[in-house]
Order: C-alpha cells, then sequence, then structure tokens
C-alpha cells in the first residue's frame, strides 16, 4: 500500500508545483509560502481532529517532540526556497532539481540512520542527480 501513497505523494508534489507557479506570479514568495502554509495547517489539524487521533498528544515523547519541530523548520527552509525558485525560475526545472533531494535523503538515512545501500539504491541516485544536472544545463 505504501506504493500507492508514494504515488499520489508524487502526483500532488506535480499539482503543486504547477498550482505554486501560477500562485506566486504576482505576490512575494514568501507571502505565498504563508498562504500554503495555512492552508495546509488548517486541512491537517481537520484530518487529526476528524479521525479522533488528537488525544495522543499528550503521549508525545521530548525525543519525538523535538525531531517534528525539526522536520518542521526543515520543510518551512524547503518550501521557502522552493517557491522563491519557482517565481523566478521555469517549473519545467526547478521541480526536477528539487527531486535531488532524494539523492539527500539517500546519504543522510545511510550515514544517520544507517540504512542500507544496494547497487540499485545506487545507481538511481546517480541517474537522479545527472538528471538534476541536465535540468541545470541550458
Amino acid at each position: 500500500m505504501w506504493i500507492v501513497y508514494a504515488l499520489l505523494a508524487a502526483l500532488f508534489a506535480a499539482l503543486t508545483a504547477i498550482f505554486a507557479k501560477i500562485g506566486v506570479k504576482d505576490i512575494d514568495s514568501n507571502l505565498a509560502t504563508a498562504i500554503r502554509t495555512t492552508v495546509i495547517l488548517l486541512l491537517t489539524w481537520g484530518i487529526v481532529i476528524f479521525s479522533n487521533v488528537f488525544s495522543q498528544i499528550k503521549s508525545i515523547s521530548k525525543s519525538t517532540w523535538l525531531f517534528l519541530i525539526l522536520s518542521g523548520i526543515a520543510t518551512g527552509l524547503s518550501w521557502l526556497f522552493y517557491f522563491k525558485a519557482l517565481q523566478t525560475g521555469e517549473v519545467s526545472r526547478v521541480a526536477p532539481i528539487d527531486k535531488i533531494s532524494v539523492v539527500f535523503t539517500i546519504i543522510l538515512a545511510f550515514l544517520f540512520l544507517k540504512e542500507p545501500v544496494s547497487p540499485k539504491v545506487i545507481a538511481g541516485a546517480i541517474l537522479i542527480t545527472l538528471g538534476g544536472i541536465l535540468m541545470i544545463l541550458k
């Protein structure tokens, strides 16, 4: 089932890029990010409340809070830079370059989470990197 979720995430990420490019056309990219974040905030809290899992908030450990906060900071910075890139660059070039984050994720997961890296994963990361480089070149 995770593959279905991953494919849906990819589809909605693609829609995000298209909608964002149109949305940042006439406003500051930071304001656009703030509006987007507010929508996400309302949507996700609505889901949490509707699905009746809000009560679990009391059992979240300090460590979990710390890493979720750090993840939120990283996400916010990623979005701010992504929207700034979309505002000034072509979405067909910005989005693929943004996906080089997959390569960074593989490296960081290996270093910090001790996740195994197979030859197939290395080959895929190399191909993603080469694709990103090709997208940078005009």
